[in-house]
């Protein structure tokens, strides 16, 4: 786990929710979610769990601290167990990120500026690579997780998503796998409801994977009131199944 320190002062701005430009394939309305077993998947199609930036600065006492971001992490913990595999997605930038107002002179946190044809949010300095922010909550059980994929690692470009760049143009690597594992169904939980899990989910959905919000498992920003509301009308509007995390532990034991 990284253990630098990350050096930044925590800061509780929020910028609202700016519009990504999606990709070609997403306009055109392509799925790719459904596909055959990989031989390390049994032969039969799976159930996963996807953990979304449980780090440590979008805690309380972070960088970037969600309001009761630290209450979703039992529910992981408690989720884990029922599911035979769990994946997470992880913030993961490089210290020049050019999303960080510190590294655009004569900026401000919460400022918006153009940056390479994409609006872009100016954040405080957060989950910086190799540093204590961005490793994940040290009350989260990591050892059931068989796969991390970072994202926001290009310095030029911001990734709310898991599975791609706000640009919708790089991809992590989640999509691919999920089509190899052969996934039944995606079930998403983290931080924020109103950020990185909605953009997580809502690519899920387009890119065809049948998906589940476990919603007490997520917090939101929520710079505006109703903002987490929101995004969860907004997702569940583009298909996405909303579950309590007993719901979804009932339902695991009934399978």
């Amino acid at each position: 786990m990284p253990d630098a320190a990350c050096g930044v002062v925590a800061c509780t701005f929020v910028a609202p929710i700016l519009p990504r430009v999606l990709s070609p394939r997403f306009q055109t309305g392509t799925t790719t979610g459904q596909r055959q077993p990989d031989a390390d998947s049994g032969g039969t199609h799976v159930d996963i769990l996807l953990l979304v930036d449980l780090q440590h600065d979008f805690l309380p006492g972070g960088a970037l601290p969600v309001i009761d971001g630290d209450q979703v992490i039992a529910v992981a913990n408690r989720l884990q167990p029922h599911f035979t595999e769990t994946l997470a997605t992880q913030d993961w930038h490089p210290r020049d990120h050019a999303s960080f107002a510190a590294n655009q002179p004569g900026r401000r946190i919460g400022e918006v500026i153009d940056l390479d044809g994409l609006s872009q949010i100016l954040w405080p300095v957060h989950c910086v690579q190799e540093s204590t922010g961005a490793a994940f909550a040290s009350q989260l059980d990591t050892k059931r997780i068989r796969r991390v994929f970072p994202k926001g690692t290009d310095p030029r470009i911001d990734s709310y998503s898991g599975f791609f760049d706000n640009g919708g143009k790089q991809a992590t690597g989640l999509s691919e796998y999920l089509q190899q594992r052969a996934v039944r169904q995606l079930f998403v939980m983290g931080l924020a409801t109103d950020y990185c899990v909605q953009f997580t989910v809502l690519d899920a959905l387009q890119l065809g994977f049948d998906t589940a919000l476990v919603v007490d498992g997520c917090r939101g920003v929520n710079q505006h009131p109703g903002d987490s509301d929101t995004a969860i009308q907004a997702m569940t509007a583009a298909g996405v199944t909303v579950m309590s995390s007993e719901q979804v532990m009932r339902s695991r034991q009934q399978a």
